[in-house]
């Protein structure tokens, strides 16, 4: 098997004079945050969306990490290219880079995508499976506890989930496994707000034996 081309890590990619299409497949679909010319729907082959990635600020906290989207090899995946003018594509890399590439947990790519039938290359933040926030394939549990106990600076995990999985719904390219693990995330929500009013109810209820409660054996 061929060796991946490694990708862009410590800084951008140098500019070439030309229109840059950048791929989106999570949190960059509904909140790009730059200027674009256009927005289209792009197959991207060899790499899939998965939540392989423990976050420590935008959804979590080292101490109670949340889960998010990467890129990671294999299969394929769906998503939306942004065409950025030339004037403004070192621009819009700078806070890209600011944004994704904090910890350095992805790499920045030139992929081929397809785009309304035809070949483009496209600049993708891919995983990197060295890096320590790095989680791979999880068990759903552990992947449904982290994300149900994510919270960060761009608010819950859970709420990424769904953003996700509606923007995906939206363009007509539904993802089955999320659909899942959102599924599954909402399930244990519910259970847990149960939980919580039941104990809510039994600490307000009234003490009617006539005794007070510390008085219990």
């Amino acid at each position: 098997m061929a060796r991946r081309k490694q990708g862009h890590v410590d800084k951008p990619p140098p500019e070439t004079g030309k229109d840059v299409w950048i791929f989106a497949y999570g949190s960059l679909m509904w909140d790009p945050g730059f200027r674009f010319e256009e927005a289209r729907p792009a197959l991207l082959r060899g790499y899939h969306r998965a939540f392989c990635l423990y976050s420590h600020r935008y959804r979590g906290t080292p101490e109670k990490p949340g889960l998010v989207l990467g890129l990671d090899a294999g299969g394929a995946c769906r998503g939306i290219a942004y065409r950025v003018h030339a004037r403004d594509a070192e621009r819009v890399m700078s806070y890209l880079w600011e944004r994704e590439m904090l910890n350095r947990a992805y790499e920045c790519k030139d992929l081929k995508i397809r785009v309304a039938g035809r070949v483009k290359t496209a600049r993708a933040f891919v995983v990197r499976r060295g890096h320590p926030q790095y989680a791979g394939k999880l068990p759903v549990e552990r992947a449904v506890e982290l994300i149900c106990q994510g919270q960060g600076a761009r608010g819950p995990c859970y709420s990424y989930l769904e953003n996700t999985v509606e923007h995906l719904d939206r363009l007509g390219i539904p993802d089955r496994q999320l659909h899942a693990l959102l599924a599954a995330v909402k399930q244990r929500r519910s259970a847990a707000s149960a939980v919580a009013g039941t104990l809510e109810r039994d600490e307000v209820r009234p003490n009617r034996g006539g005794f007070p409660d510390s008085g219990r054996l």
